[in-house]
């Protein structure tokens, strides 16, 4: 079956699916010939929703096979364990799924097709729920523990209340995958309506009776006045970036990277310090390593410029590490780059849990007044009205200040993180106006961290992350956007 073929009937069963016709969008997915590991994942699931848990067990079997890094996989052939109630193979996919996350508190996959957000802290809860299955009460306590940590506000309450059964010892319920489906990309389907460039053939004959010529009109050209030469195209003044040729093929293992192929032509941005670049391609943005393109000039070819160069045939340079702690929105937003003389055990990431979520890089052991100091300055708010705790202050959080002994803070960090939970003073009135936006520009967000809002929309502003960017709410999520899409009040500093 050719790719067209596969991404048109990939598309008519979503629609089905969308129309909630869902025997007949599982009918349209098993007639594909070799599905991908995300047409895989749709028959997977159509399968769970029909309790066919063998047929989905195999479904889910077909899509981690073809991408070992698909976390949602993972969860979803958990989900399928847990009812067949083997729950020690249960438990093994959601730590796979866990694992997936690479130390992220959740992987966004809309880049990939997939409105769908799986936190950290539902994989944590469903492990948990299967070690109370399996009798491990203390294993399971320690689990949702952890799910605190990477809880975000929305699941708050729900995790509260596993724990306090947990106590109990006694079962929750599970936290369970929605109807949704990988879409294939909306810009290759958009391509499939076959479009008529050539118009239709005109038949002519000779007017001479003896002449036996017949044949097709030759193509006119369109304009009336043909140009000496070929005119630049407008789309190459617009171009965003610098034009790269990807060299080898990237398989993303993270939400924020990007999949390109040989000969793909890339925009980069910018470039950071551990060699990953942050490029746009097909609208889209995510890193890639900087070994794996090569600077283009962009020109006009000349006639005789027609040959294509094939990709190179040797093996694709090393993955590069990437620096602890970045995302692409540190890359693209902060100029800034760490000392030399710095390593990693002398830094530390503290992410902090207000109504938005910062996080910011300090060397250990920092003391009390330069640590509220950076966090002041992050949060863009003044240190009197921070207050700073361990914990939340409905779990019994102590409140941390310049009497606190910082080595409790410090000694309490995991893997070179610390997690702090912050209560801000209320503001008056007239400072809360004054730190208000209104959008210019419809923006749509392309990496989890980013803001989407409508043109028109009023848009809280809670810190500036540098000239460029903002960081603000609108309509319930937090996230940073450009300066340049909203009118912007005096900023207060």
């Amino acid at each position: 079956m050719s790719f067209v073929d596969t991404l048109r009937q990939w598309d008519q069963g979503v629609t089905c699916a969308e129309r909630q016709d869902y025997s007949e969008a599982l009918s349209i997915f098993l007639s594909i010939d070799d599905p991908n590991s995300k047409i895989s994942f749709n028959i997977g699931c159509l399968h769970l929703y029909n309790q066919e848990l063998d047929a989905a067990e195999k479904a889910f079997d077909a899509s981690i096979s073809k991408d070992e890094h698909l976390a949602i996989a993972f969860f979803q052939r958990g989900i399928t364990f847990y009812k067949k109630e083997r729950y020690e193979e249960s438990f093994a996919d959601f730590q796979k799924a866990f694992k997936a996350l690479r130390g992220n508190q959740l992987i966004d996959y809309k880049a990939l097709g997939l409105r769908y957000i799986l936190n950290a802290c539902e994989v944590l809860h469903n492990m948990a729920l299967v070690e109370a299955h399996l009798g491990n009460w203390e294993r399971a306590q320690e689990n949702m523990e952890k799910a605190l940590r990477y809880n975000t506000e929305s699941k708050l309450n729900a995790i509260d209340k596993a724990l306090r059964s947990i106590l109990k010892q006694k079962l929750f319920k599970a936290v369970e995958f929605p109807m949704k489906l990988f879409k294939p990309n909306k810009h290759y389907v958009a391509q499939l309506e076959s479009k008529d460039y050539l118009g239709k053939a005109k038949v002519v004959s000779s007017v001479v009776p003896q002449d036996q010529f017949s044949g097709f009109a030759p193509l006119q050209p369109q304009d009336e006045e043909i140009p000496v030469g070929p005119k630049e195209p407008e789309l190459l003044r617009a171009l965003e970036g610098e034009p790269h040729t990807v060299l080898f093929e990237f398989v993303p293992e993270t939400s924020d990277e990007l999949a390109v192929v040989p000969g793909n032509i890339v925009f980069l941005l910018q470039k950071g310090a551990d060699n990953w670049a942050f490029v746009v391609f097909n609208e889209r943005r995510g890193l890639v390593p900087y070994n794996y393109l090569e600077k283009m000039e962009i020109s006009l070819a000349s006639k005789n410029d027609t040959e294509i160069t094939p990709p190179p045939s040797r093996e694709p340079p090393t993955r590069p590490e990437r620096i602890q702690g970045l995302t692409p929105s540190d890359k693209r937003c902060s100029g800034t780059k760490q000392k030399e003389d710095q390593t990693s055990d002398d830094l530390c990431i503290i992410k902090v849990h207000h109504n938005f979520t910062v996080a910011l890089s300090v060397l250990r052991g920092t003391s009390y007044e330069a640590l509220i100091e950076k966090i002041s300055k992050k949060m863009d708010f003044p240190p009197s009205a921070i207050t700073l705790r361990l914990k939340p202050e409905a779990n019994g959080g102590k409140i941390i200040d310049g009497n606190t002994g910082m080595e409790s803070v410090w000694g309490g960090a995991s893997s070179g993180r610390v997690t702090l939970w912050c209560d801000v003073t209320k503001q008056t009135d007239e400072q809360t106006q004054s730190q208000h936006a209104v959008a210019l520009h419809s923006y749509e967000s392309t990496n989890p961290e980013d803001l989407s809002f409508t043109t028109g929309d009023e848009i809280t502003l809670l810190s500036r992350v540098n000239q460029d960017w903002l960081e603000g709410q609108c309509n319930g999520n937090t996230g940073i956007f450009p300066a340049a899409y909203v009118e912007v009040p005096v900023y207060q500093q």
